[in-house]
């Protein structure tokens, strides 16, 4: 019998990873606390592996050569301290499927950005005719496609959690947008252990390898002075400056690469905002670097749609827009919201709070808001904090109670946005359906 792996959480992720280990000749065994949703279990049983829901038993888990773990289960879980004690090895499904292909991996962290990043790369390199995958936070499981469906190359979001527990794995290319405080619940409320596991991303490149980033993130500034990457570098920022590799210039976005120089006029991006000029920069460098040609990369950067619930435009009613950005599960993310939106603004705040300092916003907030709404199932730290600083502050206990709300408080000419600064999980499934909750609202208006 071959080695034993154990697949903890049976997802998208632990699917892949099981599928793979099984294709590759482990002993597989696939474990999840709550229930397996029908598609993955049909999955697993179709091919053979063994698996257990609503629960972890500990004489099928303990046993295993090596551990493959869920990005969403945190390592103070019960299960995981005892694989822990026994120094069973633990991987993210990415290091696993790393293992297995050969293919150039392209890969995007950021506190904020990456999945619009990640998206737009994809789009460019689809639509330039390339052989490509799409995996990590969105698309398919990296893990499956090496498995089933491989490609010649791969586009991969990757959150913090996932970096945790890749150690062999190398990007050829990596992108680093920001580093601003998230998920500090998970990383025991200190930001340099968050900034560490972002900067996982450069582990194993070497100078053939290039680090994409941008240049005026004071926390990426200060990493890099101690890191020293071997990658070849290529920054980026909105303005000019020798070292820069992306730019704008006389309204012109300008790349510079080993193979040639890229150039567009600025106002014929598709994604507005001085956010998204960012991570069309990213995406473009990346393109570059893989020597797509400049008239399909120009073609897609002015094509591309956008990210679902990430500043989606639902709908105008009575004069009002309302735009929905449940994609914002953090204070950063909320900042470029607001920026971008040159409107009063009637804000829906909260959800399950990760450490948040708000003080970030709160300029933006007192300068733009109307109204704020705070849709939680404990608000207490949300009023602590904007009490007294906006005039009208209402509660929702339900996305509908929380639409009509702001219904009511918002003016023509207004912007109704959600854009929540927290985690979604104490009163949705996930951001998804806090965003699909919103809209279904706003169409019933």
């Amino acid at each position: 019998m071959g080695k034993r792996m154990v697949i903890l959480g049976a997802g998208e992720s632990g699917t892949g990873a099981a599928i793979l280990a099984k294709a590759r000749g482990w002993d597989v065994f696939v474990s999840d606390c709550a229930a397996i949703r029908p598609p993955y279990r049909d999955m697993l049983t179709q091919r053979g592996i063994a698996w257990e829901e609503n629960r972890h038993t500990e004489t099928l888990i303990l046993n295993a050569d090596e551990v493959v773990k869920s990005p969403g289960i945190p390592d103070k879980a019960p299960v995981m301290r005892q694989i822990s004690a026994r120094g069973i090895p633990v991987i993210s499904e990415i290091e696993l499927a790393g293992r297995y292909t050969a293919s150039k991996m392209i890969c995007i962290t950021g506190s904020n950005g990456k999945t619009t990043t990640t998206m737009l790369t994809y789009h460019i390199l689809s639509q330039a005719g390339q052989d490509v995958g799409l995996a990590g936070n969105v698309g398919h499981s990296l893990a499956l496609q090496v498995a089933e469906t491989p490609h010649d190359c791969y586009v991969i979001e990757l959150s913090s959690f996932q970096l945790d527990n890749m150690y062999d794995f190398k990007a050829d290319i990596a992108i680093l947008l920001n580093i601003t405080p998230d998920h500090l619940d998970r990383y025991g409320y200190d930001l340099q252990n968050y900034v560490d596991a972002k900067f996982r991303i450069l582990q194993n490149q070497t100078e053939q390898d290039a680090f994409v980033f941008w240049n005026d993130d004071p926390v990426i500034a200060r990493e890099l002075s101690r890191r020293l990457p071997q990658a070849t570098l290529y920054p980026f920022s909105d303005r000019y400056h020798p070292s820069l590799k992306g730019y704008v210039s006389d309204g012109k976005i300008i790349i510079e690469t080993l193979n040639g120089t890229f150039d567009m006029e600025r106002d014929l991006l598709s994604l507005k905002g001085m956010h998204n000029l960012y991570n069309s920069l990213a995406a473009g460098i990346a393109a570059r670097i893989l020597d797509i040609r400049n008239e399909k990369i120009r073609a897609s950067l002015s094509d591309f749609t956008g990210v679902e619930h990430r500043l989606e435009m639902v709908a105008r009613v009575r004069g009002v827009d309302y735009i929905n950005d449940s994609k914002a599960t953090n204070v950063n993310s909320c900042w470029y919201a607001l920026q971008s939106i040159p409107t009063k603004l009637v804000l829906i705040l909260g959800g399950t709070d990760k450490g948040n300092d708000y003080s970030e916003i709160e300029a933006l907030v007192m300068k733009k808001a109307r109204a704020l709404i705070f849709l939680s199932v404990d608000n207490t730290k949300l009023h602590d904090f904007f009490d007294g600083k906006v005039e009208q502050i209402a509660d929702a206990r339900s996305m509908e109670e929380a639409v009509r709300t702001a219904y009511r408080l918002a003016q023509k000419g207004d912007t109704v946005l959600l854009s929540p600064c927290c985690a979604s999980f104490d009163l949705f499934k996930n951001y998804e359906d806090r965003g699909n909750r919103f809209k279904t609202c706003v169409c019933n208006l």
